[in-house]
């Protein structure tokens, strides 16, 4: 099924001076890549879509970024919600499947608001702890079962961070097509370090809860996203910068 891309790059309101141990002021907030195809009618037909990253034409105004403060709480952190961290799960390799969680909780239709857990446990492997992250989102915040490590993804997403660091140019490798990086993308261009990608840049995708416009819920509704069952992290490390990918399919 031919399928088309819909580009854009997110200004958020909790970017970095949000408390969390925030990316340093010269990273950028987290962009987002999805392909549609003919179940959804925005975006549907379309040709990909660039921005020159060269210029702040590319960040959208600060109103249509995030939900208001008009009673809404998805998109804001509190940092006094902070769920237990899950530090016996049932490993799949090294991946949490927050088992205890997920058998403590029912189905939800919408995330709990202010959801903002600690991260697990680094495994020492950024992927890994990218799809823990990620997992652990879904978990606490929402009683979503996790997705699988797409570990033969991986190269893929690691090969798209170092084209996409190489270029300065978020998702230049997905739109280039340099590799099967699946349906849907997430990236963290330019972060100081891994940690801030895992605690901040992850966060705050999360953060952006459901709703329209999908420009401005991209990267949360990846992450939950029912046709999705699988992620590959990768990244790439340059100039002391960071750029992570997270692909789904």
């Amino acid at each position: 099924m031919l399928k088309a891309c819909i580009v854009a790059s997110l200004l958020l309101s909790v970017g970095c001076n949000s408390g969390t141990g925030a990316a340093d002021t010269e990273s950028e907030d987290p962009i987002i890549i999805i392909t549609t195809d003919d179940e959804t009618k925005k975006g549907a037909g379309a040709t990909p879509t660039h921005n020159d990253a060269g210029n702040q034409k590319d960040q959208l105004d600060m109103d249509n970024s995030v939900p208001s403060d008009s009673g809404s709480t998805i998109g804001k952190m509190d940092m006094n919600t902070t769920p237990k961290v899950d530090m016996k799960p049932t490993p799949e390799g090294e991946v949490m499947q927050f088992v205890d969680v997920l058998a403590n909780c029912s189905l939800q239709a919408t995330p709990t608001p202010n959801c903002a857990p600690a991260p697990p446990p680094s495994r020492g492997n950024p992927s890994i702890d990218c799809v823990n992250r990620i997992n652990q989102f879904r978990a606490h915040c929402q009683c979503l079962p996790p997705l699988k490590r797409w570990t033969d993804g991986e190269q893929c997403a690691n090969d798209q961070a170092q084209y996409d660091s190489d270029r300065n140019q978020p998702h230049a490798a997905f739109s280039a097509g340099i590799c099967q990086g699946g349906s849907g993308q997430n990236e963290c261009p330019r972060y100081g370090s891994q940690d801030q990608v895992i605690g901040t840049c992850l966060q705050q995708m999360w953060n952006e809860g459901p709703g329209t416009p999908f420009s401005a819920h991209g990267h949360y509704l990846n992450m939950t996203n029912p046709r999705f069952s699988q992620v590959a992290c990768g990244s790439y490390e340059g100039n002391n910068r960071v750029w992570a990918i997270q692909n789904f399919r």
